[in-house]
């Protein structure tokens, strides 16, 4: 290795990959703008090894199930239980344990870009994916629980592979297959996080093609939440076939009708 390398090739090699030993050497170089970018170096090291430690911690459940012999397991999660309009969106996800996706976490954790950008990394790696939509009209014939089992059981129906075990988030589903049920468990397994991270972004664009439909309710802000904003709008345009007429915000708001 040259004895003084400029600033610039220290950064592209940096970027580009480098030998322990060159980073021992670039560790001996004083100047200023070298330390900056070590620092920066070390930083973004520090940041990568706790997303591995973490997502060890998190799939905690998948490796006990491998070493009895399963191989096929679907995390389960759904989103959208609480709010007033809209549908009720569920997930099964198998990962893929050879290629490893970072920085799956409970999908209400993430920023918008975090999100997209590790949908996108699920939808890439992923065994298989499958999605269960339950519309407003279900939700108000079944209620919220039963329609809740049901996308989710549509979402295991849906995966093109089949699933010899689920982790589902926090519920027991009437299906034939070995499953767990882990509270909170977008928040301890990477399978329930990953298909938390597709029923979330699957759910908030389709909130955003019925802002285009309803523009006046705001959908693509509070994905059919009951805010301020939303009830607001109830009050003054009255309730739409997308609303959840069980709900006892739009049921008062009917009643005043």
């Amino acid at each position: 290795m040259k004895a003084k390398w400029s600033i610039n090739e220290i950064g592209e090699k940096i970027q580009s990959g480098y030998s322990e030993e060159e980073w021992q050497e670039f560790k001996k170089d004083t100047r200023k703008g070298v330390v900056k970018l070590l620092a920066r170096e070390e930083k973004k090291k520090k940041e990568k090894q706790k997303l591995i430690d973490m997502h060890f911690d998190m799939s905690v459940f998948e490796a006990h199930y491998r070493s009895e012999g399963y191989q096929s397991i679907a995390g389960v999660d759904e989103v959208g239980r609480g709010p007033l309009a809209g549908p009720v969106v569920a997930s099964a996800v198998i990962l893929n344990p050879e290629a490893p996706i970072l920085g799956l976490q409970d999908s209400k954790k993430l920023s918008t870009s975090k999100l997209h950008e590790l949908f996108e990394e699920i939808n890439e790696h992923a065994i298989s994916i499958g999605v269960g939509v339950m519309s407003p009209c279900e939700i108000d014939e079944l209620n919220i629980y039963q329609a809740t089992k049901q996308a989710m059981q549509k979402a295991v129906k849906g995966l093109n592979v089949q699933a010899d075990l689920l982790l589902v988030d926090a519920m027991e589903l009437p299906i034939q297959i070995k499953q767990e049920s882990v509270i909170k468990g977008d928040a301890r397994s990477v399978s329930i996080a990953a298909a938390s991270i597709v029923a979330k972004v699957t759910r908030d664009r389709m909130m955003t093609e019925l802002a285009e439909k309803y523009p006046q309710y705001g959908f693509n802000r509070h994905v059919g939440y009951g805010t301020k904003e939303h009830l607001a709008a109830l009050d003054e345009h009255g309730v739409t076939e997308v609303h959840r007429k069980s709900f006892a915000p739009v049921r008062d708001r009917l009643g005043m009708l």
